[in-house]
């Protein structure tokens, strides 16, 4: 079988915006799919879906320092571009584009996006600049690309609610589509983190999912109140060893809290040893039958 060829390699803004262009002239749509690499099988569906969209796929590998609280973390934030770049290949995607942060960032990072009240509440208060730093580097990476569609997860569903928020508030062209969360067999949301897991705290974190489905039970089945519900979620997630930085039940488009509703988002973020993860489930009073898989 035949290795498809590799995908081209761009590092930076200007040569980027020209290929987009000539595409363009092509008529040819282009889809983005934004990345800070250690790419795994979630990274490998939004190239899927990237692909069913358009007929030219951009992947960005770019470790976004602006988007770090802590220096730590940006410094050992893992870094595999050659395995990365393998499965681009593999996927067929056209472009890799992997600028440096002198690239994206030529005069430091004196101009940011603020985005408001829906990156104040929940990560945005435990990881205060955080969604302006992931705002403008969105914003950069579409400037530089041009997309006609961009790819993104909802593993991270706040993450994607300020991209929706300031795509629409700043008139980005680019269509956002949102790909549902790719879980492990356990149920575990797929991450970059979850290597970082021992075999205990992996087992444990797998409550999360769990109690948020029986979340979803309780939700249907029983007279409980949200607020039940919720601390339902925060006994489970207690109980395996994680601690709560918080659980949720929010409107899923300005991630507010709500009681009264017909579809709400749970979001959850909890740390199990070193390792923080987050992760969300949509809750329906009246579920179809694939709830549980966002």
């Amino acid at each position: 079988m035949t290795m498809p060829s590799a995908p081209k390699i761009i590092r930076s803004v200007r040569e980027l915006r020209a290929w987009s262009r000539a595409q363009r002239l092509e008529h040819r749509r282009i889809a983005l799919v934004p990345t800070m690499g250690a790419l795994h099988d979630g990274h490998l569906a939004l190239i899927d879906i990237a692909q069913q969209h358009c007929e030219r796929t951009v992947v960005s590998i770019f470790v976004n320092p602006t988007q770090f609280n802590e220096s730590a973390d940006f410094a050992s934030y893992p870094r595999t571009f050659d395995v990365d770049a393998a499965q681009c290949q593999r996927r067929e995607v056209d472009v890799i584009f992997a600028p440096t942060a002198e690239e994206m960032y030529p005069n430091g990072s004196r101009t940011t996006i603020r985005v408001g009240p829906i990156a104040t509440r929940w990560e945005g208060e435990h990881r205060p600049g955080h969604f302006d730093g992931v705002a403008t580097i969105v914003a950069k990476l579409f400037l530089a690309c041009e997309p006609d569609v961009a790819v993104f997860g909802t593993k991270d569903f706040q993450q994607l609610a300020v991209i929706r928020q300031v795509a629409l508030d700043l008139n980005l062209p680019a269509d956002i589509v949102g790909v549902p969360t790719i879980r492990e067999p356990d149920g575990l949301a797929m991450s970059s983190r979850n290597v970082r897991l021992s075999n205990d705290q992996r087992q444990a974190a797998c409550t999360i999912f769990r109690a948020m489905n029986e979340a979803q039970h309780l939700l249907t089945d029983t007279s409980q109140s949200i607020e039940d519900i919720r601390q339902h979620v925060v006994n489970e997630i207690e109980m395996s060893g994680g601690v709560i930085d918080y659980v949720a039940i929010v409107d899923p488009v300005t991630l507010e809290p709500i009681e009264d509703f017909s579809e709400a988002q749970m979001l959850v973020a909890a740390t199990f040893g070193t390792v923080r993860l987050i992760d969300n489930l949509r809750l329906r009073r009246d579920p179809s039958p694939t709830f549980g898989v966002r």
